[in-house]
């Protein structure tokens, strides 16, 4: 995935600001940053539901929002995205018949039960979604991204409201689809943390991208001993930067 120049005007707010960057394949990127900076209008953008959006951003050798992308990019918004009415089963068989239709009953099973492996809801299969706690119905999110393999994930902040377990567990099998099965990850947080578990991270802040690169390069850069550490202080460096560069006020 690479950007340039990528920029988002909603109303009168500028909410993203000729944006450059790459997500290199097989890796997961952090998209780190405070809430309220961009980081979900960016991914909408990525994966083709954002509108007015200038400049260049190309996905898997094509432009954002291309047809040929939507098989081929899983996709994970805030809010769980699932029928109440409806088992994890039937959601997961539903959206699995949506994303491939035509597949066989039983390519379409084991689908089904691989991501439901994938995602520990295997003994939830059969409740209905509507009795699930938050965390179980974000879990049935990131199965439905999961199916058919996708080769790019989008996850904007799927472990927020998880417990630790939870999270470590999210954290190993995203690991696992980036080193097993060759899958690019890109995944947004607020928690600081979490950017060491990314094999390279983006930090946003107001719209802007303040840094890209790995977790150590950040901490060497910056000096700092930890990224978030080092996302304040290139933070500082930033603001430092805008108050020599705004021009002086004139008397009268």
């Amino acid at each position: 995935m690479h950007a340039e120049d990528v920029t988002v005007v909603r109303g009168p707010r500028t909410v993203l600001r000729s944006l450059g960057f790459t997500v290199p394949r097989g890796r997961i990127t952090g998209l780190l940053g405070p809430s309220g900076c961009g980081k979900s209008t960016l991914m909408r953008a990525i994966v083709g539901t954002q509108a007015k959006v200038t400049g260049t951003l190309r996905v898997l050798g094509h432009p954002a929002g291309h047809p040929a992308l939507r098989t081929r990019i899983g996709y994970v918004t805030q809010a769980p995205s699932v029928y109440d009415d409806l088992t994890v089963r039937q959601n997961l068989d539903y959206f699995a018949a949506i994303l491939a239709p035509g597949t066989a009953a039983a390519e379409r099973r084991h689908d089904v039960d691989r991501v439901l492996a994938d995602v520990d809801l295997t003994t939830h299969a059969d409740a209905l979604a509507g009795t699930l706690s938050g965390g179980q119905r974000s879990r049935v999110s990131l199965a439905v991204a999961l199916l058919g393999a996708p080769e790019l994930l989008v996850l904007d902040e799927p472990t927020v409201g998880l417990d630790p377990v939870l999270r470590r567990d999210l954290w190993a099998l995203f690991h696992d689809l980036a080193a097993d099965r060759g899958a690019t990850l890109l995944v947004s947080s607020h928690v600081m943390d979490e950017a060491e578990r990314c094999h390279r991270l983006l930090l946003m802040r107001e719209g802007e991208i303040l840094a890209e690169d790995t977790p150590d390069a950040l901490r060497t850069r910056t000096g700092a001993d930890t990224v978030e550490e080092a996302f304040l202080r290139l933070v500082d460096e930033a603001a430092a930067a805008a108050r020599t560069t705004r021009p002086k006020e004139t008397t009268r």
